[in-house]
């Protein structure tokens, strides 16, 4: 194996001279770090290592990312895999169904025992990009712990009815018609 100083000898790129002051000063510098105890620090060395500690910071961040992004998507991948097994059919009703999908309202047209399932909270709907599926509460309970934005439930409102209420005793049933 050939030193890199050799190399340069041959390429023509330094002379003995330039070599030999390269060592004196070498030598001279050691002599001078023993006799005060303080050594010099190699600033070319020192930004070297910093640069490479910054890339590995940069290396070990996008790693962080795409493993974020590989996890998003087998979520996203669970979570589709469970609405196609147990997905239920809308029973090819006429009767629509209304809820709220964020800040809008959205209707599906279901059966009556489909919408009696979804009053009482044995079916729940879930949004899937544009389309909407009935899937049971069990199942969407497992979707919720992974993607709780997905799943549309159908909230019971108990309220206390105000006593000068004249309609508190008309109750008002879970499947209204709006």
């Amino acid at each position: 194996m050939v030193s890199l100083q050799e190399q340069l000898l041959k390429a023509g790129l330094v002379d003995q001279k330039k070599v030999k002051r390269a060592h004196q000063d070498k030598k001279q510098q050691k002599k001078v770090e023993r006799r005060t105890g303080v050594q010099q620090v190699d600033e070319s060395r020192q930004a070297a290592l910093e640069a490479q500690q910054k890339q590995r910071e940069t290396v070990r961040e996008l790693n962080a990312q795409r493993d974020a992004e590989a996890r998003k998507k087998a979520i996203q991948a669970q979570i589709q895999q469970m609405v196609q097994q147990s997905r239920e059919s809308r029973g090819g009703g006429d009767i629509a169904y209304n809820f709220t999908y964020g800040t809008k309202i959205e209707r599906i047209y279901v059966s009556a025992a489909i919408r009696e399932q979804l009053a009482a909270g044995q079916l729940v709907i879930v949004k899937l990009g544009e389309n909407t599926e009935l899937v049971p509460r069990v199942v969407a309970d497992k979707i919720a712990e992974r993607d709780p934005a997905i799943v549309i439930r159908v909230k019971k409102v108990e309220t206390q009815p105000d006593l000068d209420d004249p309609y508190a005793q008309y109750k008002i049933p879970d499947d209204l018609m709006w």
